[in-house]
């Protein structure tokens, strides 16, 4: 089974990427997903979460993610803690993915990680896909969204690989700024191209990094 990691700074049409995998019948995790489900009520986050943050929620209403994220912006030390929460769990949750796509037969399956070059994750999959579109669109996407700022906007592109960079690392691109359509010949000549590669990753390199830190 070939292990794909997805990525792409924000605006460049990751999830709608990841969606139009899932139309080919690719199943895909998605990182995001999976930390909401764990700070959710009921989520396994939700305790060691409060316990670090006590002002964060409550443990029947789950994590209000955005009074967390403002406990932990602009706090290296408190973004860390947070890390070592969440990280080691949605590892979890990848692992105990890949191994159920892996039962069921399924040649290829996809991981959509946000920040999959900035953690090093790529170190794990056979291949890496990169969703990117022009900076300008990149731009006006972003601060169309409810409640973004011009200056939230670079704060998270500081903490980010640059598009170029992660370009220059991907083994595939996926470009969203001339519409679905052409996204769509892109991610159907990924597949193409994904099917011929050697599958790896799974399990060796996952078992082997078990016990690595969690933000690698």
């Amino acid at each position: 089974m070939l292990v794909v990691g997805l990525t792409g700074s924000i605006g460049m049409g990751k999830s709608t990427t990841a969606r139009l995998f899932e139309s080919f019948g690719v199943p895909v995790f998605d990182a995001d997903r999976a930390v909401h489900d764990l700070m959710a009520p009921g989520g396994a986050a939700v305790a060691p979460v409060l316990n670090a943050f006590p002002d964060t929620g409550d443990r029947t209403s789950g994590i209000d993610r955005r009074r967390l994220g403002a406990a932990v912006l602009g706090n290296d030390a408190a973004l860390c803690r947070l890390e070592d929460i969440l990280h080691p769990r949605v590892r979890l949750a990848e692992a105990g993915f890949l191994a159920r796509t892996c039962r069921n037969g399924d040649p290829l399956a996809l991981l959509d990680i946000p920040l999959l070059f900035e953690t090093g994750r790529e170190r794990r999959c056979d291949a890496t896909v990169v969703v990117t579109a022009p900076g300008w669109l990149q731009r006006q996407r972003v601060l169309g969204r409810p409640g973004m700022t011009a200056a939230r906007f670079a704060g998270i592109l500081a903490k980010q690989v640059p598009d170029r960079e992660k370009r220059r690392r991907a083994d595939r691109l996926i470009q969203t700024g001339a519409g679905l359509a052409f996204a769509l010949a892109d991610v159907r000549a990924a597949l193409v191209d994904l099917g011929e590669r050697p599958a790896r990753a799974w399990p060796a390199r996952w078992l082997a990094g078990s016990n690595a830190r969690s933000r690698r």
